[in-house]
């Protein structure tokens, strides 16, 4: 498994370091590949994106076998992804809440492939359903111009009164009443 990896990396640099060369001498018309552009648009992928699969690549390949090494892999993979696409379509005000939901895999990465510590779904839950709640006020908002995050502290009050008001008294008594 190692030496796949390193034949894979050993390409990819080859490849790399022919284009540069190819563009320095002008054999091809590269321009495109200078150090500037590359960084000024990709500037997420080299700095995130890669170092978050380089935490997934240590943990699946064996050489770490400690999950807690996923956290930050699974939160710079998903923060870099989401920072590549704000960046490259211009989207920074509908893809905001990546940047919450990055945690959440994080989390849910450690979960999964750690002890299955059940605590772990609480915050994971929590934070994907605020992301989800985010993106689909984006889309709601934009697409059918209704602004979702007005309706969510009134449904919150009428659910937890509905809830407070059904809820059935604890004990075989359902009147409340003790009995003399």
């Amino acid at each position: 498994m190692k030496n796949r990896g390193n034949l894979l990396l050993g390409i990819i640099l080859v490849a790399i370091g022919a284009l540069f060369l190819m563009r320095n001498f002008g054999i091809a018309g590269f321009q495109f590949l200078t150090m500037r552009f590359v960084i000024a648009r990709f500037w997420p992928v080299i700095f995130l994106v890669i170092p978050g699969l380089a935490f997934h690549f240590a943990f699946f390949s064996g050489n770490r076998r400690d999950a807690g090494i996923l956290v930050p892999g699974g939160i710079l993979l998903v923060i870099g992804i989401t920072l590549q696409l704000s960046a490259s379509f211009g989207i920074w005000h509908l893809i905001w809440p990546g940047y919450i939901l990055a945690v959440a895999v994080g989390l849910f990465e450690l979960y999964l492939f750690g002890n299955r510590d059940k605590g772990l779904l609480v915050p994971v839950i929590i934070l994907a359903a605020l992301s989800l709640f985010f993106f689909a006020s984006m889309v709601f908002r934009w697409y059918f111009g209704i602004d979702l995050r007005r309706l969510l502290v009134p449904s919150i009050l009428i659910a937890v009164g509905l809830l407070i008001l059904f809820k059935r008294p604890a004990g075989g008594n359902k009147t409340g009443q003790g009995i003399d």
